[in-house]
């Protein structure tokens, strides 16, 4: 499987691309089978903030059911031909992410973010950012309506932001007092819709949720956050040069006549 320039043109322009049957049908079983059986070992009540926020099924997170979804199938090539092949990072954990159904009629608000920002719960120290460069998501279940747990961003943001960065500066991203918004006139949020096996590759710098689910059924997926192998070096300079570490996209943002900083 390879990456088509329509779809390296979409997560350019949008910001994110949906890559359909990315990831083989017995791997997605298997990982939705080992996070069942864990969830059959029962769950603490005492951590459902910490699980939702950071991950549920914690001890499986570096098993390789989970990370073989990224390493051992056409994803990790399809992420490479953006970054650059031998450019990312090892991923060596996931995080399993699971959406259950809601009682909540009309369902709650959506909270669009930019991830790796400060909260009380998500292990980010206050003053730090834990930033990154792609998240790839992995769905292990059907999303086929709105409000079912979809993966929603917004379109264009990735541009949005790095306008504002630029000519505001970065302090954001490092603000502590959990303002998640910015003074910026936010396009219509997209919810994905997807099959098991789907994979959503995502700029870091767009914003994104989950949707309120309040379809009948959990929402299965795993996600993965992909570094540039010097992104520690360059945190904030991604944010006001979004292709920065991004080899497979300067020659689509060099015929935009949009200029870039090779990395």
């Amino acid at each position: 499987m390879k990456i088509t320039h329509a779809q390296k043109l979409e997560l350019y322009e949008k910001g994110f691309v949906h890559i359909p049957g990315a990831v083989p049908s017995v791997m997605v079983d298997a990982a939705v089978k080992a996070i069942n059986h864990a969830f059959g070992n029962g769950i603490d009540p005492a951590r459902t903030i910490d699980f939702q926020v950071r991950s549920f099924c914690p001890e499986l997170r570096q098993a390789p059911v989970i990370t073989d979804l990224y390493n051992r199938t056409p994803v990790k090539e399809l992420a490479e031909s953006m970054i650059g092949a031998g450019k990312v990072n090892p991923v060596t954990t996931g995080r399993i992410a699971v959406r259950f159904p809601l009682l909540d009629d009309p369902p709650p608000a959506l909270r669009p973010h930019l991830d790796g920002r400060y909260s009380p719960h998500n292990g980010v120290p206050k003053g730090e950012l834990y930033s990154f460069t792609l998240l790839v998501g992995i769905a292990l279940s059907e999303v086929t309506s709105d409000y079912a747990g979809n993966l929603v961003a917004l379109p264009g943001t990735h541009r949005l932001f790095e306008q504002y960065f630029l000519e505001n500066g970065t302090d954001f991203m490092t603000r502590d007092d959990r303002v998640e918004t910015l003074p910026l006139e936010m396009p219509q949020p997209q919810m994905m819709t997807a099959r098991p096996g789907d994979a959503f590759l995502v700029h870091y710098q767009v914003a994104h949720a989950a949707a309120p689910n309040i379809s009948p059924h959990p929402r299965y997926a795993i996600y993965f956050r992909l570094r540039y192998v010097d992104h520690k070096a360059q945190l904030f300079e991604t944010l006001t040069d979004i292709w920065l570490e991004w080899n497979g996209m300067h020659e689509i943002a060099a015929q935009r006549g949009e200029p870039f900083q090779a990395p």
